[in-house]
């Protein structure tokens, strides 16, 4: 069937792009006579609260996330036969203002709920047929303000992209009591980033660098790690700290790799930034204002974002988060000087947009500089990236042991 609107081009594209973490099934294809058929579909509740309930002939998987401008609610499905009366979905109640359904891609089929005004999804799930009941497809939704349904929107395409859980997820899986490790390559896709004298990328050398880190910290066991991205693509500033703050991560490590222009020195060494609204010195300065311009090279400019979008991405104020961040700070700094040659003021402040959440600790380490054939050398080799990520795992391993013991001491 296809699906019944014009418009549904640009969905589809949107799907492709950011909605690429959806499942696929595989094995042989389906047939009409194989498919879960949707057989009725009703909906209840007001403009505060609303329900959908859709009856389906078996229990199916579903996949829900939102889109805005205009206000959507997004549900992928495995591919099903819609066998629902006629008109249905042309009209709508409560929240939901109409609805739409059809066959997505091979596999896939989708329902595009379209809205009166904001809300969230309080609950989305399936239930099994029982006692002569068929299964059913449950879908509340409440009310909520613009600024709320965009930050959640956001987040759930960037952990779309970066493949990463949705947002509103909930607790880790099976309620998992870890810390939470949020690493953040930075740049990717069309940003490249710094680049060296031979062409050699900063966003490559970055996601490196990471995800050898994510492995030394996932095997140690003791906490969850995410990564911001996890493959060559693009993801704007503040979708990054989105992801950390919706995760309700322990940890934030943003991973950099510094250049100066030719003409302007050959400095080199690692450097550990943490958030200031005025820089260190100019170099810090110079570091951020061209950090904070990746959005800009990627035709994503956050000056023009509306202010409630912006609002979101507030100062790291609150004292207590500062603080750690900069204890953070130190001690990388210790494990790291084992490790590798450190820059010659190494713990600076500058005004990065992805070290403002207000209640992650965060940082943003320079590796080191591709325009020194030195550092550059050391960038591109593994021993020296095992051994540096090795002592950045140390570190990370310390700062969270010690805050688990101080937080729980605080509890008791």
């Amino acid at each position: 069937m296809a699906i019944r609107t014009a418009s549904w081009a640009f969905l589809g594209l949107f799907f492709v792009a950011a909605a690429s973490a959806a499942e696929r099934p595989t094995g042989p294809p389906t047939t009409a006579e194989s498919l879960p058929v949707a057989t009725g579909a009703r909906l209840g509740g007001d403009e505060s609260q609303t329900r959908l309930i859709m009856d389906f002939t078996r229990k199916i998987d579903l996949r829900v996330f939102t889109l805005a401008d205009p206000y959507r609610v997004v549900v992928d499905i495995p591919e099903v036969a819609f066998q629902l009366p006629a008109k249905t979905g042309e009209s709508g109640r409560g929240l939901i203002k109409a609805f739409r359904f059809g066959l997505v891609m091979q596999g896939g089929s989708r329902i595009v709920f379209d809205l009166t005004k904001p809300a969230r999804v309080e609950k989305a799930f399936v239930v099994d047929a029982a006692d002569g009941a068929p299964a059913r497809l449950v879908l509340d939704l409440v009310a909520t303000d613009r600024q709320s349904f965009l930050r959640r929107s956001a987040a759930e395409a960037a952990a779309a992209r970066a493949g990463l859980p949705r947002a509103n997820g909930g607790p880790a899986k099976g309620g998992d009591p870890r810390p939470l490790v949020v690493l953040d390559p930075g740049h990717g896709g069309i940003d490249t980033g710094t680049k060296g004298p031979h062409g050699e990328e900063e966003k490559d050398i970055v996601l490196d660098f990471a995800q050898r880190l994510r492995e030394r910290l996932e095997k140690a066991g003791q906490y969850r790690v995410l990564m911001t991205r996890t493959d060559d693509t693009f993801v704007p500033l503040a979708d990054r700290v989105r992801i950390a703050r919706d995760a309700g991560a322990a940890l934030f490590v943003s991973i950099h790799a510094d250049s100066l222009p030719r003409g302007e020195g050959d400095a080199r060494g690692a450097s550990i930034y943490t958030l200031s609204e005025t820089a260190t010195d100019s170099e810090a300065a110079r570091l951020a204002e061209k950090e904070n311009r990746a959005d800009v090279i990627a035709g994503v400019d956050l000056k023009s974002e509306p202010d409630d979008v912006a609002g979101i991405l507030i100062d790291l104020a609150e004292r207590e988060t500062k603080s750690y961040s900069v204890q953070f700070a130190h001690k990388l700094a210790g494990e790291m000087k084992t490790a590798t040659q450190l820059h010659k003021t190494p713990l600076k402040s500058a005004g990065f947009r992805v070290l403002r959440a207000p209640d992650v600790p965060s940082v943003l380490v320079e590796l080191g500089y591709v325009s020194n054939r030195d550092d550059l050398q050391s960038l591109l080799s593994d021993g020296w990236r095992n051994h540096t990520a090795d002592a950045m795992a140390r570190a990370i391993d310390s700062y969270l042991a010690s805050h688990t013991v101080d937080a729980r001491a605080g509890a008791n």
